[in-house]
Formats: structure tokens, sequence, C-alpha cells
């Protein structure tokens, strides 16, 4: 039984966070003043039990999150999609869910074997002013003969990235401006976290490809040229044209566009699953079009109302990871850990877990099975499947 002087006032402030609370808000919402939310999680004053509870409905997590410390994680040099757009706020609650995601992985690691890391440091300047477009279209196309991509377009980005090696999770980021953001964790693995607030599968694959651009391309920017709007920017672009390098190379897709129009880049969207604004993008950067031509495909776009809504958006299937919810499922499949003891150990709600480790809504509400010796498992891909990012089956060692 956890003691209320055993309450740590961190947990207090990372959930409050996590649900974009300010402390006035929980203040009020909990009938006490601000100085005592704030005595609480400067650990000043420890809350008695009716309070421990009141938190744990509002904030919805479990009693038993209050008193566990957070482990020492890494959460500096986020490299946030759009972050100039993104609040404040968005930043930081999707920084402290990220935290979740990462406590969840560090437990899963005491049970499975992630696939190898498959991303090299590739013979691009460290100092990230000093990369040009001939590094950025270089590396993209080491990437994609290093991963084995055959000519023509990616296939499923989301598994063919997770089977390398790169953690991704997608939940809702609540923030327009903020689609997706990555990180070399303090391990040396590299996490991805997609926004899935857009629908479009075209989106999201950029998204993650511009995630994966930062992974290569700027694993040693420092803090301060991340948090700098003038730099970020140049960051931003350096990942945005590696992103269209990736799923749009040079050759190939060049000959494969008969006239830089809008029906064309819609007959070519469905083959290469690229946005129609992406392709014209590409088209610029590759001088296919000139500027001139760039804007009134722009004006064009605008004209028929797909600036917002593309033609064929609905059509084409989102990827979603799987490599996370399949180390939760096999768990308790192998009857090696039942639901409730997943969800005591990780001491977060049903629904965070669900949505951070992508599992279907309702799963941990399902009936529990019986619990066998622990086993540890492998989730090295079968070296006699043919590369398309598999990451089943699972091996026993």
């Amino acid at each position: 039984m956890k003691r209320t002087s055993d309450f740590k006032g961190e947990r207090l402030v990372q959930a409050r966070e996590a649900r974009k609370m300010t402390a006035t808000n929980l203040a009020d919402v909990l009938g006490v003043s601000l100085s005592t939310v704030s005595a609480y999680e400067h650990e000043r004053q420890k809350p008695p039990m009716d309070i421990v509870e009141k938190l744990s409905i509002i904030l919805n997590v479990p009693q038993q999150f209050f008193y566990y410390k957070i482990p020492e994680l890494n959460i500096k040099g986020l490299f946030f999609r759009s972050m100039s757009s993104a609040t404040k706020s968005a930043r930081v609650r999707g920084m402290r869910r990220y935290e979740w995601m990462q406590e969840i992985v560090v437990y899963l690691k005491e049970f499975f074997d992630f696939p190898i890391l498959n991303i090299p440091e590739f013979d691009v300047p460290l100092e990230f002013n000093r990369i040009d477009c001939s590094h950025i279209e270089e590396a993209a196309r080491a990437l994609r003969k290093l991963w084995d991509v055959k000519t023509g377009p990616c296939p499923n980005l989301v598994r063919l990235s997770e089977s390398k090696g790169i953690l991704i999770s997608r939940w809702k980021l609540d923030a327009p401006g903020l689609d997706a953001f990555s990180q070399w964790s303090k391990g040396g693995r590299p996490f991805v976290v997609l926004g899935s607030d857009k629908a479009a599968a075209v989106r999201s694959r950029f998204d993650l490809a511009h995630e994966i651009g930062h992974l290569v391309l700027h694993r040693h920017v420092n803090e301060s040229s991340v948090s700098s709007a003038r730099d970020n920017k140049i960051i931003e672009q350096q990942a945005n044209r590696f992103a269209s390098a990736f799923l749009l190379p040079a050759k190939e897709f060049a000959t494969d566009l008969y006239a830089p129009t809008l029906d064309a880049f819609r007959m070519l969207k469905q083959k290469w699953k690229s946005s129609i604004g992406a392709m014209i993008v590409r088209s610029l950067d590759l001088n296919i079009i000139d500027e001139e031509q760039s804007r009134r495909l722009w004006i064009n776009m605008n004209r028929r109302g797909w600036r917002t809504h593309e033609p064929l958006d609905d059509a084409i299937e989102i990827e979603y990871p799987s490599l996370i919810s399949q180390c939760i499922k096999m768990m308790v499949n192998e009857k090696f850990k039942t639901k409730e003891q997943i969800l005591n150990d990780l001491s977060l709600s049903e629904n965070d877990i669900e949505e951070l480790c992508g599992l279907e809504r309702g799963y941990f509400s399902e009936m529990p099975v019986r619990v066998l010796p622990q086993i540890r498992y492998s989730l090295q891909k079968d070296p006699r499947e043919e590369d398309g990012g598999d990451i089943i089956p699972f091996r026993s060692v």
C-alpha cells in the first residue's frame, strides 16, 4: 500500500501537462487554491488520500501513477514537424505523452529484442547549415538502397521503418500545426510520433519521411539550433527535401511524369502515394517546372479546392504502426502477462496505453487470460522473408 508521503510531485506535473491543464485549471476543478497545487507539485506538501483519489479521476491516471518516480528520459532535441505554428501547450502535451511512450518501450525491452537498427551515419556535414541539396539527395538515395527499396514507389513506409529499428507511435496531437515529431533517444533508438489528426495517408507518409530525414540529416544538431526559429526553418526545409527525394526519387519520378499538369499529378498520386502538392514542389526542385509554372499550379489547386482536400485522399489506405501493439498482444496471447498485470506494471490509464501502443479501443476491457512463466522474444525479422517491412513472425530465443 502506497503512502501519501511517497507522492511524487513531478508525476502530478506530468499528468497535468499531458492533459493540457494549467495549474489554475486544476486548482479550480480540485477545489483548492493555486498555492496548494503548487505545493503538491513541488512536494512542499503531500496531498491527503482523498485528494489523490480526485487527482486520479480528474487526470485519468491510476492512483499508483503518482507514487513512481519518472525515470531519466531524454526529451531534448525533439524535432517537431511545423514547430513554428504549434502552440507551446500542444508541444508540452506531446512531450509528456512521449515520456509515457518511452516508459512503455523500456518496459517492453524487458521481454523483447527489437529489430536491429539500420540507420548508419551518412556522409553529410555535422553542421546543418553546411548541408546542401546534393547531400540530401545522395542521403535519400543511399537510404533507399540500404533499405532495399526497389525502383519506383516506396512500399508501406511505416512497416518498412519499424523493420529497420525505428519505433513509431501514432496518436492525436490536438494541434493544427503539429503533425509529427522525432528524436534519437538516449539509448540510441530513434522514435517517431505521427499525428492521427489528419486522415490523409499521403500526408502521413510524407510526415514520416520528413522525420526520417531529421534522423538521417540532423543526428548531431544541438538543442539551441532546434529552438531557434531561423535555424529551425532551415532544418525543416532540409527534412522536407529529404522526404521528397526519398518518396519521389529524381530519375524515376521525372520519367514517370508525362506532363507537369494537375491532371497528370492526380494520375500519379495513386501509384506514388504522394500528395499532388508534394509532386508540384518536387517538380520545381528538379527543374521540371519553373517558378511561374509552380505559381500557376498552386493557383489552380486553389480554384479546384484541392489545397485542403485533394482527390484520392480518402482512397489511399493509411499506414498504421504495429510493432509495439504486437508486443503487448504477444505478452497476453502467450500467457506470461495478463492485461491487468500490464496495466498495473505501466501505471497508466487503459485509454493512454491503447492509443500510444496502437491498440484498438477497449482492448484492455476484455477478459483476462492465465499467466505462464515469463519468456523472452526477439522481434528480429525472419531472414527467409522478402524485405517489405514485415515484423512477424516472432521467434523465441
